[in-house]
């Protein structure tokens, strides 16, 4: 609490003493973006994400970034969470593939991945309702292609109440809409990875009032990574009109996208050394950054689907997503009204499968990666054989020198069917100016409503594979004597490293229901006001499955068909419709924002805010004893949703060839998911800026964050503890040389180190990455780019899944891609 005084009364400081009476949202004379036609660039610059009118980012009491097309093709991303990086402010453990990213934002809490305090959004609505969904975060259904115009983002300030669930800020993708009459077509390929792309778009105007934009990808190949199978396949089209008005526009939108792409899970690693040095290195025959559990020889996940009929899911599927969206916005004025609105409904499906591990917390008694000998002993068996591949049905000789590592693994595949993510939302506001004295107000009054289905399955199964990379690792069967304990290398058909929970299904519908309004008075060089939501949340549906209390976990099924019931065709996991348990709630909450900015000169403004936001808990509280399985009321009404309250203050300056941004900001928020009740404390500074000078040009930020754990229900020992993963420096660095047929240039994204845990022992050490770049224009419509994303193939972790180092001297860990270059060739018309 004293440090958020400090903050306040230091802006009081260099503001003068009115300001803190109330905060401005707004400069009131601001339009809309699509007063065009504009440049996409400065559609993407002219803030309009996660405020009440757009409006220039000196006017705005707000931390704001922006990202051009232009800028971001630079950083070499291979996927949408890669860009976020290049944001200060935010965390991003994003190890390959689309999805599956954690990402946060100043210090605030990542409990079990996702984007929970953080709101993604697309064309300025969500793509997902709640960012941090169980293998189905918000990132895993966009993609970045040469649709997008650019990328804004807000930290803290009006986001929590210009969007709901978004109380630590909104990143918002901007499409291109066509204003000028151009298009692009771009070939890449992989020179040491497998990829191959070609992605086009094309806009223009028809008509002096109508214009167009359709643009898409398509891709196939390995990957990053070695899997032994083409996991990276598919693509999107997205297309959009707009119409203009002499008062305002209306726009259609569309996207299809069905795409796949390898996730990147937990893999084995040696370390040494102690809990606060440890040394990380690859173990004989597997190289953490490159290879993957995934195998040519380990084809599929055979299970009883929601259904309760046997399957058999290919792990090729890897993380296949899929989205069929339909849109529209409009904007008008009518008797001094501004009148926005946007509409969309999505229909989002997919499917996740991936070999992993069961995590640390859950007490497993032996390491799930060990010595062939103990795994076996574990089991009571007596021998090995291969289960799957050219030796399949051979005899492994000698455990101990298998692979040459002598290693096992205790696989928990991952098969979680998302049968509908479908969302429909609508966000309509208005606002109208007036003049009061010699200032102007602004009133912004709007309603926002959402509905979120939550129908997913998951079909876990338990299996012993040995650890090899290259794609070559197989199923292993264990034997007691003559006794098979697997079966094809399956300990159980359901999840028996579990004890059967984790094979479920859950249907839930959340509605959302938020009225939220502004006020805003600028006189000369101040900018005042306040702005207000509220959140009426409703969760409606049914949980079914091994986890709710008192349910069988297993039943007996001949999963292979040969008449006869081996061990693991005891333990196959099935959803049992017959029992059930409802989810039943509602809950509500208040969100404000109070700030102050002051163009003190043209150049340069001060601005400082206090907000208070929430976050609603979604499936994250699902089969935990939050809620009552009788009634599927909240047994502890504090758990439906999770408060922020934030304070920041800060300046920023934008001259001729340089600009820089300040924020002090403190962050306080609560946390509930399943086995926690957690409160944090973060406090820090970003740092953005850039320079230009004759064709040098040099762009960056950096974020020094001081967080930790301030109370926790279940084990306080934790309590003052530094939040697992929370680096004390993050900082991003784009320095580059643009000339007239050449641009050339460097982005480097760094952070400290950090715990692997909440525990505070065993430590991950910091790492850079350096994306290099470099664009040749032979003619004006020809550039060839060649990108290199980790140039200098650094060993960088993002999850460590131990305590401590471990007797085994093995643990698992998730790693930053290796090293890829690309080349690519692009054609403009």
């Amino acid at each position: 609490m004293k440090l958020k005084t400090l903050l306040m009364l230091a802006t009081a400081f260099v503001l003068p003493s009115q300001a803190l009476a109330a905060s401005g949202d707004a400069n009131s004379e601001t339009t809309s973006t699509d007063d065009a036609p504009k440049s996409a660039d400065k559609r993407v610059n002219l803030m309009t994400t996660g405020v009440a009118r757009a409006r220039d980012r000196l006017d705005s009491a707000t931390s704001t970034s922006t990202l051009s097309e232009s800028e971001i093709e630079k950083y070499s991303p291979r996927s949408v969470a890669e860009i976020f990086r290049y944001i200060p402010g935010m965390r991003v453990e994003s190890t390959g593939g689309e999805g599956f990213s954690n990402i946060t934002i100043r210090g605030l809490p990542i409990a079990l991945g996702g984007a929970k305090f953080l709101q993604i959004q697309e064309n300025g609505l969500p793509t997902l309702e709640f960012g941090d969904l169980a293998f189905a975060g918000a990132d895993q259904f966009l993609r970045t292609d040469l649709n997008l115009a650019g990328v804004q983002a807000i930290r803290g300030g009006s986001a929590s109440t210009f969007a709901s669930n978004s109380p630590g800020g909104i990143v918002n993708l901007i499409d291109k809409t066509g204003e000028i009459a151009s298009g692009n077509v771009q070939l890449t390929t992989g020179l040491d990875y497998g990829t191959k792309r070609i992605d086009f778009e094309y806009g223009a105007p028809v008509t002096d009032t109508l214009r167009f934009h359709l643009g898409g990808f398509y891709r196939q190949g390995e990957g990053p990574r070695t899997t032994g199978f083409d996991g990276f396949k598919g693509g999107q089209v997205k297309f959009n009109v707009t119409k203009t008005f002499d008062d305002g526009y209306v726009r259609i939108y569309a996207k299809l996208l069905d795409d796949q792409t390898t996730p990147t899970n937990f893999s084995p690693v040696a370390v040494s050394g102690t809990n606060n040095n440890p040394n990380y290195s690859n173990i004989a025959n597997f190289n953490v950054t490159k290879d993957t559990m995934f195998s040519r020889y380990i084809a599929s996940n055979i299970t009883l689907d929601d259904q309760n009929r046997p399957v058999a899911n290919p792990f090729d599927d890897g993380t296949h997503s899929k989205v069929k969206s339909l849109g529209f916005e409009a904007r008008f004025t009518t008797h001094g009204w501004t009148i926005n609105e946007k509409f969309r409904y999505a229909a989002i499906s997919g499917h996740t499968i991936q070999p992993g591990f069961i995590p640390s917390a859950s007490g497993f008694p032996i390491d799930q990666v060990g010595s062939a000998q103990n795994i076996m002993n574990l089991f009571g068996g007596t021998s090995l054989s291969y289960a799957t591949g050219t030796n399949a049905g051979q005899t492994i000789s000698d455990p101990s020198s298998l692979n040459g590592n002598g290693l096992l693994a205790l696989v928990t595949v991952r098969d979680v069917k998302l049968n509908s993510l479908d969302n429909v939302t609508n966000d309509l506001r208005a606002s109208k100016v007036w003049d009061v004295g010699r200032g102007k107000l602004t009133l912004t009054a709007g309603y926002y409503r959402s509905s979120q289905d939550v129908d997913v399955a998951w079909l876990w199964t338990s299996t012993v594979s040995d650890v090899v990379g290259n794609a070559n690792a197989n199923r292993v069967n264990i034997y007691a004597g003559s006794i098979p304990i697997t079966q094809d290398g399956f300990l159980g058909y359901g999840p028996a490293l579990l004890g059967g929970l984790r094979h479920d299904r859950y249907n839930i519908k959340y509605t959302i229901d938020a009225p939220y309004g502004s006020l805003n008075y600028s006189i000369g060089k101040l900018a005042l006001g306040a702005s207000a939501r509220y959140d009426f949340g409703r969760a409606r549906g049914t949980l079914y499955g091994s986890s709710l209390p008192g349910a069988d976990p297993y039943v007996t099924y001949d999963m292979n068909g040969n008449g006869a019931i081996s061990l693991p065709e005891t333990q196959v996991g099935y959803i049992n419709y017959g029992q059930s348990a409802p989810v039943h709630y509602n809950y509500h909450y208040l969100s404000y924002s109070v700030s102050a900015n002051y163009r003190m000169a043209e150049d340069f403004s001060l601005f400082s805010r206090y907000s208070k936001g929430g976050r609603g808990a979604a499936d994250r509280i699902l089969f935990s004893s939050y809620l009552s399985t009788t009634t599927g009321k909240l047994l502890d009404p504090s758990a439906a949703y999770d408060p922020v309250k934030q304070a920041e203050g800060g300046f920023k300056y934008r001259g001729e060839n340089a600009e820089a941004y300040f924020t002090a900001f403190w962050a306080k928020t609560g946390e509930h998911n399943i086995g926690l009740d957690r409160s944090y404390r973060a406090y820090g500074i970003e740092l953005e800026g850039n320079y230009r000078l004759g064709a040098f040009a040099i762009n960056g930020g950096a974020t020094w964050t001081k967080a930790e754990i301030t109370s926790d229900a279940l084990d306080p020992s934790k309590v003052g503890n530094t939040p697992k993963h929370q680096a004390d420096l993050i900082f991003q660095l784009v320095p580059q040389v643009e000339m007239k047929n050449v641009t050339l240039g460097a982005a480097f994204y760094g952070t400290t180190g950090s715990f692997a845990s909440d525990g505070n022992s065993l430590r991950m050490p910091g790492y850079v990455v350096t994306n290099a770049f470099l664009q040749y224009r032979p003619t004006k419509n020809v550039t060839v780019m060649l990108n290199a994303n980790n140039l200098f193939d650094v060993l960088g972790f993002v999850e460590v899944d131990a305590n401590s180092v471990p007797a085994s001297g093995v643990v698992t860990a998730r790693t930053i891609n290796p090293r890829t270059i690309s080349a690519s060739l692009r054609f403009a018309f």
